[in-house]
């Protein structure tokens, strides 16, 4: 099997939207190791707190980055961003599953702000791709449904049909946002769509205080949240690095097309807390159990063969993510020491 050859044309910038997120702050640095000029979208360029970590990733690598206004919610806002970019990486997208209104909070981002990107796409000549970063939780709702799938186990075939604005409504919002994705790129012929599609996103980030909710699963080990038992189920699991690279691939290599579900390993969550424990000794609240519940625990499945083949992809191990993502998160004062 010949390795997909990535074709890093720097003659045109690039648009990464939501550029100061988590995925994206490693997609841009990335981008700027192969010398693109890219344009960073960002809902506020004055934030020094969020852009300075990307300014200094910046100053050392070939690569340089400009950053623009632009609001998911906002109609044409993209459009200067966008102006003479090749490839478009829309990544902005809020990741939490606690909130208040799920249409305001996730769906209203989610949906509105990939039409409105896909929108600009379509009035931006220069554009010839565009990546977006989806989720395995467009793939499955809730943890029964992989038992559904072929054989068990989760393809790029499978979409989320269980989800709603009252189950799994952070899944919903992502089913809903790809598939207005696929519906878009069909009706033209000028961009080219290829779809990220990780599973749960591990490993420090670029700028220590990210907003996903990764760092929040990850904080709660060591505050004490979970110290009466781990949330009793499998997910899959992936390097954020591994995601950048993904993304890489998916917009540089001539040949990539569709979905692509990314993921390194499938674990229970306690397997966070033994990682960590190995680590960082005992005398932190890491669970050592799983919580009660009410049912066996299911098996998470995913075959993650096509972003090998398709994007080269060679996936690093996430217990090496995870335990750097814990030593960021103390080191930047956000777990206290015991």
């Amino acid at each position: 099997m010949s390795t997909p050859t990535p074709n890093y044309d720097t003659s045109a910038p690039v648009l990464v939207t939501g550029a100061t997120g988590y995925v994206a702050g490693w997609l841009v640095s990335r981008l700027l190791d192969e010398g693109f000029t890219v344009h960073a979208a960002v809902r506020d360029p004055s934030n020094s707190e969020k852009t300075g970590p990307l300014e200094k990733l910046a100053d050392a690598r070939p690569g340089t980055i400009r950053f623009f206004k632009a609001d998911l919610l906002e109609p044409g806002s993209y459009a200067e961003a966008m102006q003479g970019c090749g490839v478009v990486f829309h990544t902005a997208s809020p990741f939490t599953v606690n909130v208040d209104d799920p249409q305001r909070d996730l769906v209203d981002p989610a949906l509105k702000g990939t039409r409105n990107v896909l929108d600009s796409a379509n009035a931006v000549d220069s554009v010839k791709r565009v990546v977006v970063t989806s989720s395995c939780a467009a793939i499955y709702g809730v943890i029964e449904d992989v038992a559904k799938a072929s054989g068990g186990v989760l393809t790029e075939d499978d979409w989320n049909t269980s989800s709603s604005l009252t189950v799994t409504p952070y899944n919903y919002s992502k089913t809903l946002a790809e598939r207005a994705a696929w519906d878009m790129a069909a009706a033209q012929d000028r961009w080219k769509l290829v779809v990220v599609n990780p599973a749960l996103v591990l490993g420090p980030g670029i700028n220590p205080d990210q907003t996903s909710e990764s760092f929040n699963y990850i904080k709660a080990y060591g505050t004490g949240a979970m110290k009466d038992g781990a949330p009793p189920r499998q997910i899959g699991m992936v390097d954020v690095k591994d995601v950048a690279e993904a993304h890489m691939m998916a917009g540089f290599v001539p040949e990539a097309e569709g979905r692509h579900i990314t993921f390194a390993e499938a674990h229970d969550f306690l397997y966070i807390a033994n990682v960590l424990r190995e680590r960082f000794g005992d005398d932190w609240p890491f669970p050592t159990k799983d919580a009660p519940s009410d049912g066996p625990k299911l098996p998470w499945k995913a075959d993650n063969s096509k972003s090998r083949r398709a994007l080269g992809l060679t996936y690093h191990p996430v217990s090496e993510a995870i335990a750097d993502m814990f030593a960021q998160q103390v080191e930047a004062g956000a777990i206290a020491r015991p």
